[in-house]
């Protein structure tokens, strides 16, 4: 455990030179009009020391106090959800117009690239090509 002597005196050297915090309670404070908007605030308490080095002639002494400081509050979920709306993600987008244009584009631009017998295959391929492109397209 060599290794670990170092990380400990570090440890103990940051925590006596950092001053104490504690909790000591925590509050919550409530504002709010009728017919306006609503807000909670939380505090607490924390508990500070520092120590003041002293002289020779006068010793040196550990200072308290307590600060009151503004925290997250928990348990503030039923305020957040009444103040979501309920929206819901509705895919509306049509694409049918895009799909026939560009089904008769594709259809036509596979004639026109095909030769002989591969009109039977370019006419279908070009129209099912250019129908999902004419899709995409329009926004589907």
């Amino acid at each position: 455990m060599p290794s670990l002597q170092p990380f400990l005196v570090s440890l103990l050297i940051g925590t006596a030179a950092t001053p104490l915090v504690g909790v000591v309670g925590a509050e919550a404070q409530t504002v709010s009009q009728p017919g306006y908007s609503r807000s909670t605030k939380c505090f607490r308490d924390e508990y500070r020391e520092e120590y003041v080095p002293g002289t020779k002639d006068r010793p040196g002494y550990v200072r308290n106090w307590t600060e009151k400081v503004e925290i997250a509050c928990s348990g503030s979920s039923t305020q957040a959800s009444t103040q979501k709306s309920q929206e819901v993600d509705i895919d509306n987008n049509d694409c049918s117009q895009g799909s026939v244009i560009g089904g008769l584009l594709g259809a036509g631009l596979g004639a026109a690239l095909s030769r002989d017998k591969g009109r039977w295959v370019g006419v279908p391929v070009g129209a099912a090509a250019g129908a999902m492109v004419g899709c995409q397209v329009d926004g589907g």
